[in-house]
């Protein structure tokens, strides 16, 4: 309750709006955000566009979800939005749509109806206009003085379209038109596709809790399809037994849901082309680790928050952590939606079961260095006369070498170090005296 003489401080709205786009987005964790807001509204199709227009590039999230009033969509536009978040929602904050987009580009605008009968209400932040007045300046915009690809989506229905534009961070170059911005433009294409299809695995496959809908995204016009960081569908792949881990909060006891995975060696993928997509959008030695997920949605893909260090004879170890619905006050979550403080009163139970699956994950990474097939025992080399080697003696630096020199070619080094595997179990092909 405010006092005789209480002032009400308004921050700058220039200097607040400016550094909160340091706040800790990429581009593709940026365009998540807005993906959640998306399932939020019960969307089941969601539309990603990068276009490509130099100077003039834009970003557009478009979906058919249920769409917003015009209230409701003045409240999704102000800084620490007052809406109320319920058990299933994957905003926290109020502060996504906005953050997120503007950590990006200069202008955003929203366009959004609640039917195909509606009226579409478009809002726009504007950072140059802002700047200029210093003023917090919500502009009301109607379709005619807007761009078409901003207002196409909506032709049909209900939905929601953000809009980005003047894409400073984006297109951080001297010429935002020129040939190396424009590459740029297109490899981040790649990187939001698989960033996406990561974080959003459970939805695109429908592999959720129940009440959740699966959806479709596209992204440039082509379907995403998901990306199982656990490798599911590989015979070799090992899925250990589910364990549940206690965590005491307000006087309650919650279960956290722990499964880990052991990944194939390199030797027993499938494929090489299934090898490869394994590795995931960081690479095999950065997607080790924890897979935490906050209503099934990945909310930190790798790393051990501290529980141990990362190293190559350990990545194949990954680790299921789900969130309960009542624990996100224990587990803190970044406004980006990246990575996660785990609770003190877990880390010891967890530092424990890491270190039993990281044990198991290293046995499996020498299976591949001494290629024993699963289930196999290597058998004793033995020397039938002094003076005499064998493959076996140095089999681990020779599979070493060869991966260094072969990293590009995973096929050649495959044929390769099996054919010397096949020549060693044979029995003198390999031995030179």
């Amino acid at each position: 309750m405010s006092q005789p003489g209480d002032q009400l401080m308004i921050p700058s709205a220039r200097r607040l709006m400016e550094s909160l786009r340091d706040i800790g987005y990429d581009t593709p964790a940026a365009i998540a955000d807005l993906v959640d807001n998306s399932i939020d509204a019960d969307a089941r199709n969601v539309d990603v566009t990068i276009a490509a227009e130099g100077s003039d590039s834009w970003v557009r999230v478009a979906d058919d979800g249920g769409g917003m009033t015009a209230g409701r969509l003045d409240e999704a536009m102000r800084y620490g939005s007052s809406r109320n978040y319920d058990g299933e929602d994957l905003g926290a904050f109020g502060l996504g749509l906005k953050t997120a987009s503007l950590s990006q580009c200069r202008r955003l605008t929203v366009a959004t109806r609640t039917s195909a009968q509606g009226r579409i209400e478009i809002r726009r932040w504007d950072l140059d206009r802002v700047a200029r007045r210093d003023a917090w300046e919500l502009q009301r915009l109607t379709p005619g003085r807007c761009p078409a690809h901003l207002i196409e989506p909506l032709k049909e229905g209900s939905g929601t379209v953000v809009l980005w534009e003047r894409l400073d961070r984006v297109l951080d170059y001297a010429r935002p038109d020129g040939p190396m911005a424009m590459r740029r433009l297109e490899g981040l294409v790649d990187e939001i596709g698989e960033h996406l299809a990561m974080v959003f695995h459970r939805f695109l496959s429908g592999e959720l809790r129940r009440g959740r809908a699966r959806i479709a995204i596209t992204l440039n016009g082509k379907w995403l399809e998901p990306w199982d960081p656990f490798s599911r569908t590989e015979p070799a792949t090992r899925e250990l037994p589910r364990q549940w881990l206690p965590l005491r909060h307000d006087g309650k006891t919650h279960r956290v849901g722990v499964r880990p995975y052991i990944l194939p060696n390199q030797v027993q993928f499938s494929s090489p082309e299934a090898h490869a997509r394994a590795a995931g959008p960081k690479r095999w030695n950065r997607q080790q680790g924890l897979y935490i997920y906050r209503r099934d949605r990945l909310i930190q893909s790798g790393g051990w928050n501290r529980l141990r260090t990362a190293d190559e004879h350990s990545k194949l170890a990954r680790i299921v952590v789900n969130i309960p619905r009542a624990g996100d006050a224990l587990f803190r979550t970044n406004v980006s939606k990246m990575n996660v403080i785990l609770p003190a009163e877990l880390r010891p139970a967890l530092r424990a079961l890491a270190s039993g699956v990281v044990g198991q994950a290293q046995d499996a990474y020498r299976q591949r260095l001494h290629l024993v097939k699963p289930g196999a025992t290597p058998s004793p080399v033995v020397h039938e006369a002094p003076g005499q080697w064998r493959l076996a003696d140095d089999w681990g630096l020779l599979v070493r070498v060869l991966e260094e020199e072969l990293r590009e070619q995973p096929d050649r080094l495959r044929r390769i170090l099996a054919r010397l595997s096949g020549a060693d179990a044979e029995g003198g092909e390999s031995a030179v005296s």
